[in-house]
């Protein structure tokens, strides 16, 4: 809308006597409105920032420091001891400042000196308290003195006051160098391979802990020093943007709606309220009224993910790829029945109502206009091998910026280079759904169910709001800007938002009445030359065959959850991964390497570390189960014994003491050093047949669920990461219920 009114805020003629300029008052009160809003969201930044930078002071704690110190030096007592005369004496004699004037000021530079100094020492400190992780292995139900002076400790000094929003200088947890290593490397591959197989491998890690590791520990300790977390950086680089496979089913994840209720039926008015949610969300974010998650209610885990949510896209390159985060945005790229559209989100520096975001849905819903040449299935550009370029035309490029930056001001530069393989097909019956362009598609993990003609995302984007046709949702994001707790968060804030504060009318709209004045959506143009038409039926095909090929069930269990697994004083996540072990050794035969994401958010700017949830325990209960000679008694006993070995696993992931991102590290860095390992290079090429992941429920509590048992999430999932192999997602949702996520591909004879 902004662009429509500066068509038309400034226009002009040429007469014999000169130019005529004519302004329109609406369109200039609109612009201002909007430069309005505009400085506002940069002073709020600004105050976020400086808010930051002090914690855990604030300006007050400074004021009272100031009038401390001038009120007790002008009592005659001089808190500085001499150091308030010394800075008055360094300050230059001027008419302008007296003699009292140079005191206050000296007395003021002084006192902040202090307050800086304390607010460094208190950084420390909580750096300090934040590093004790001993909380996290006590048993259940009791607590050491230690954890409690710690508890109390954190209580005084004010780790808890992250609960405020500044969480990013609160998390000072800094990434160890890890202490996994060879021998918990060793230990977890003990059970999946043969005696001669194991003594290979014991050799190799002997030959490299005694003479390669020592070298490239010391290169990864110098890098702990100078950054903030040694391992996300070059996680994100090495695992995600330099990874050349489809980012669809091999990369991409996916969120959906309530099991079991719809607010509403109508498209149009679902899509309305659940993206002014969103928007809700983002101020929020941009205003730092989001707390962190805590845990035990005291440490707060690092949001640092959180910061490129929005306005973020993953931009493909030859070699690697880059993410492109834009500090603001004002609309939304839309695609339905093949057409893109641009959506602008404010009107007079205001968010859009959700009657208002209705009444635009409802507009491209309406619109009868087919697609331009080449436009219907452009987005099979953002689905296929990462390396494949095209060059477009200018429009084109522009087109490309505006679904790149959205929900962003266009104009991030033109990127002529387009991606041209690959074709992101939706899964489940979304066909005729509105596809909301925040960022990436639903990953394709199954096939369109009654149509051969899947619906298109731009998985290049951060995430991807899709609303169904009857009123249902799904989400998809890209992985390498965060992990799916991020999304979760945000998925929990958009269903509740939607459902229990912004409502419906009886009729199934959104609230309110329309403003039948917004300039409509505009139609994104394209210039697509034939050749780069042909490139995207080539990639098309080749994501559909992808898509076609994954094999994908989401069901519920629900003859008990975590409730009676608690009674029975067992981790419900231990619980269901020996349960995976037993159900994969009867489904195949044999046992696999297995993965489990854990999250590092202790740390400052961590992600996740690898649980090896294929343990030497789990497995010695998966054969007692098959065993008749095992008596219940004994199995109960293997099982318990499998259950605390995973736990504790869990909690040494949690706390930096993993296996899998120390030794990912040093690989890196005997690449960089041109050092050969026979031992990492085996172990990074290791398939994970067996990749799980739990999906959060509940981290927001906007609503009881007790008393709301129908309005549980389904949750999320992900593709197989080996073609052989399985991927699991499970969600453990209220006391009684647990959905599971599978998918393999139909193409292996293994699955």
């Amino acid at each position: 809308m902004a662009e429509a009114h500066q068509a038309v805020a400034f226009q002009f003629t040429v007469t014999p006597e000169g130019l005529d300029f004519h302004l329109s008052r609406e369109a200039v009160k609109q612009l201002y409105l909007a430069g309005i809003s505009s400085w506002k969201k940069r002073l709020v930044r600004a105050k976020n920032s400086f808010l930051t930078g002090v914690y855990p002071a604030s300006p007050s704690s400074w004021m009272v420091v100031v009038m401390a110190t001038a009120g007790s030096f002008y009592c005659q007592v001089d808190p500085s001891l001499g150091m308030i005369a010394r800075i008055r004496h360094c300050l230059p004699e001027s008419r302008l400042l007296s003699y009292e004037s140079r005191t206050m000021v000296s007395a003021a530079l002084f006192s902040t000196g202090v307050w800086l100094s304390a607010v460094l020492l208190f950084r420390q400190a909580l750096k300090l308290l934040l590093s004790y992780h001993g909380w996290m292995f006590e048993p259940h139900g009791k607590m050491s003195r230690s954890t409690r002076i710690w508890v109390v400790s954190s209580t005084s000094t004010g780790t808890d006051a992250a609960g405020q929003g500044r969480a990013s200088s609160a998390e000072q947890g800094a990434a160890s160098a890890g202490a996994g290593g060879c021998c918990g490397y060793l230990e977890s591959v003990r059970p999946l391979m043969d005696d001669e197989k194991y003594s290979k491998m014991e050799a190799l890690a002997k030959e490299f802990k005694e003479k390669t590791a020592p070298q490239l520990q010391k290169y990864l300790i110098l890098k702990s020093w100078w950054t903030t977390n040694y391992v996300s950086d070059w996680w994100e680089e090495y695992i995600y943007l330099r990874g050349r496979s489809p980012l669809m089913v091999n990369s991409n994840y996916y969120a959906m709606d309530f099991l079991y209720v719809t607010p509403t039926h109508i498209q149009a008015a679902r899509a309305g309220n659940v993206v002014h949610a969103i928007l809700l969300y983002r101020r929020k974010l941009d205003r730092g009224e989001i707390p962190p998650m805590m845990a035990l209610g005291i440490v707060p885990m690092c949001s640092y993910q959180s910061e490129r949510m929005f306005n973020t896209t993953r931009i493909p390159g030859k070699e690697t790829d880059t993410l492109l985060h834009l500090v603001d945005s004002k609309h939304l790229a839309v695609y339905h029945k093949g057409r893109f559209y641009k959506v602008w989100l404010y009107y007079g520096g205001q968010l859009l109502r959700p009657r208002d975001l209705q009444l635009q849905f409802q507009r491209i819903l309406d619109d009868p206009s087919p697609p331009q040449p080449g436009e219907e299935r452009l987005a099979a550009l953002t689905a296929g091998e990462r390396c494949r370029h095209h060059r477009g035309s200018p429009r084109s490029g522009q087109a490309a910026d505006a679904a790149d930056a959205a929900p962003g001001a266009a104009g991030a530069g033109r990127r002529g280079w387009r991606r041209c393989s690959g074709m992101g097909p939706l899964s489940h019956p979304w066909v005729g759904g509105c596809s909301v362009g925040w960022g990436g598609g639903l990953g394709g993990l199954s096939r369109t169910v009654g149509t051969t003609s899947p619906v298109p995302s731009w998985f290049d984007k951060s995430f991807t709001l899709v609303v169904y046709k009857n009123g249902k949702l799904g989400a998809n994001a890209e992985h390498s800007w965060a992990d799916a707790p991020i999304i979760g968060h945000l998925w929990e804030f958009t269903l509740a938002t939607d459902k229990f504060q912004l409502g419906y009318t009886e009729g199934g709209h959104c609230l309110g009445e329309p403003d039948t004045l917004l300039a409509p959506p505009q139609r994104l143009q394209w210039d697509i030359p034939q050749e780069c038409r042909a490139a995207i039926e080539s990639s098309y095909r080749l994501a559909k065959a992808l898509a076609d090929d994954v094999d994908f069930c989401c069901f519920q269990f629900s003859e008990f959850g975590k409730g009676l697994i608690k009674k029975c004083r067992t981790s419900p996540d231990a619980f269901i991964q020996i349960s995976l072990q037993l159900a994969h050794f009867r489904d195949k035969g044999c046992f696999c390497l297995t993965y489990e994401a854990s999250m590092t958010r202790l740390f400052r700017e961590g992600r996740t570390e690898t649980v090896r949830s294929c343990t030497a325990e789990s497995t010695a209960f998966v054969r007692s189960m098959g065993d008749a000679r095992q008596t219940r008694a004994e199995r109960q006993r293997l099982f318990k014994l499998a259950a605390e070995k995973h736990q504790h696993m869990y909690r040494m992931a949690m706390t930096g003491a993993g296996i899998d991102r120390h030794l990912f590290c040093l690989y890196v860095v005997s690449r960089y050093l041109g050092v050969q390992s026979p031992f990492l290079a085996q172990v990074l090429s290791e398939p994970w047949r067996l990749s799980t992941s739990q999906t959060p429920q509940q981290q927001l509590k906007m609503f009881d669920l007790n008393k709301y048992p129908d309005h549980v999430s389904t949750g999320g999932g992900f593709g197989p990461v080996a073609d052989d192999g399985y991927g699991v997602s499970y969600i453990i949702a209220g006391e009684n219920l647990i959905t599971f996520h599978v998918s393999s591909k139909f193409s292996s004879s293994e699955t």
